[in-house]
């Protein structure tokens, strides 16, 4: 799931979602400076477009081979209504959506996305976050409010607290639950809550008995388990460029996706020597399924063709991430498709008798973030509360046309 949103170019206003009208829609021209420089006649040499971005001024760089130069002409004019058709028109694209979403913008709805509203309610700052404790420090944090934790050492130790137990079946009845997990542990309640992904709710991880009814398996089924790879490179020593709006750059291939979205770490991790290369959707699932050395050696070729004039060394370390492959995951946060709208939504979230929903899926506006993880456990557990202490157990679902 998505920790902050990785648009770091703010060009909301400048490439639209291709193919969404049907008049050309065209970039601030006036506003965006091009500089598109010469290519020799070498076919192995590299063109480089140059786009200061407003506000942010990051400088991206976009590298294709000479045969694809002729298409930086256009990255300032009119975008086709039919879609992006160049190699630098795709890697703008995929920029603006699949980095976001990771999913292209022909299968992504306009419902949830436009405008978006993680920056519309939060603004436009984008944070990385290097706190070597990792993320789930936020997690153990909040969890540390309401369970019971050592004095000394404030660590959880709340014996409600079952960790490593994987969830494998779930019994609901009018009068209680009963959840048993992998090592045949067997625990009940009166209600249960499931935060599993959608991807694993897709799966048949968690066998629901009697069967989820087909209204809530239709909407766990009409969303999206988007997949998201971040992998990352470790080097000898620097071979790309540095600097103020220096800190992405991408690679422009006839090949939508192929390893397009490049960024440094020299301001988080000083004199680590470390990129990131973010991958989505077909190509998460197709490098998940290879070895990492051969991942590796596709990059490699990748990043010597970026940088033809350098000396560039064999990375020492690579880290590929394999959440569709994970049982636990089945992808990495969810994504509205095309027809949805808040229908199906409400209905993935609605509960099923004593069995409740939770998760970064069920948060209306602003699924695929941690925050939306975090504020839509908020929201489905005051649903609970009102039903199991109030007794105001009926959750209405609004008609798909209403």
């Amino acid at each position: 799931m998505k920790i902050t949103s990785r648009r770091e170019l703010n060009w909301r206003t400048a490439w639209k979602r291709w193919g969404r009208s049907s008049l050309p829609l065209c970039t601030p021209v006036a506003e965006t400076t091009c500089l598109s420089l010469p290519c020799s006649a070498s076919t192995n040499s590299t063109c480089v477009l140059y786009i200061p971005a407003a506000p942010q001024h990051i400088h991206t760089y976009i590298h294709t081979t000479t045969a694809e130069c002729n298409a930086m002409q256009w990255a300032c004019a009119c975008s086709q209504p039919n879609g992006p058709a160049t190699p630098v028109d795709m890697v703008v694209d995929y920029y603006k959506f699949d980095y976001e979403f990771a999913e292209p913008p022909r299968v992504t709805s306009l419902q949830n996305t436009v405008p978006l509203a993680t920056f519309s309610d939060f603004g436009d700052d984008v944070y990385f976050v290097a706190d070597q404790r990792g993320y789930e420090a936020v997690v153990y944090y909040l969890a540390g409010q309401y369970l019971k934790t050592d004095d000394k050492s404030g660590k959880i130790v709340d014996p409600r607290l079952q960790l490593n137990k994987v969830v494998r079946e779930i019994k609901y009845s009018p009068g209680g639950v009963t959840v048993k997990t992998e090592d045949n542990s067997v625990y009940s309640a009166d209600y249960v809550m499931v935060s599993a992904s959608l991807g694993v709710l897709q799966s048949d991880l968690i066998q629901f008995k009697p069967k989820l009814p087909t209204w809530k398996v239709r909407a766990i089924y009409q969303f999206d388990m988007a997949v998201y790879t971040k992998i990352f490179l470790k080097f000898p020593r620097k071979f790309w460029p540095e600097g103020k709006g220096r800190e992405f750059f991408l690679y422009a291939s006839s090949r939508r996706g192929y390893y397009g979205v490049w960024q440094e770490f020299e301001k988080q991790y000083p004199d680590a020597n470390v990129l990131l290369v973010t991958v989505t959707d077909e190509e998460s699932r197709r490098i998940e399924q290879q070895s990492d050395e051969q991942t590796k050696a596709e990059i490699m070729q990748v990043l010597r063709k970026m940088f033809p004039g350098k000396d560039v060394p064999d990375a020492t370390d690579i880290l590929v991430p394999r959440w569709w492959s994970d049982r636990f995951y089945k992808g990495t946060f969810s994504n509205w498709p095309v027809g949805v709208n808040r229908y199906e939504y409400d209905q993935l979230r609605a509960p099923v008798g004593r069995v409740y929903f939770t998760g970064e899926h069920t948060s209306e506006h602003y699924n695929g973030y941690v925050h939306g993880a975090y504020l839509s456990g908020i929201d489905s557990a005051e649903i609970l509360i009102n039903c199991a202490q109030k007794k105001m157990c009926k959750y209405h679902v609004q008609g798909k046309y209403d």
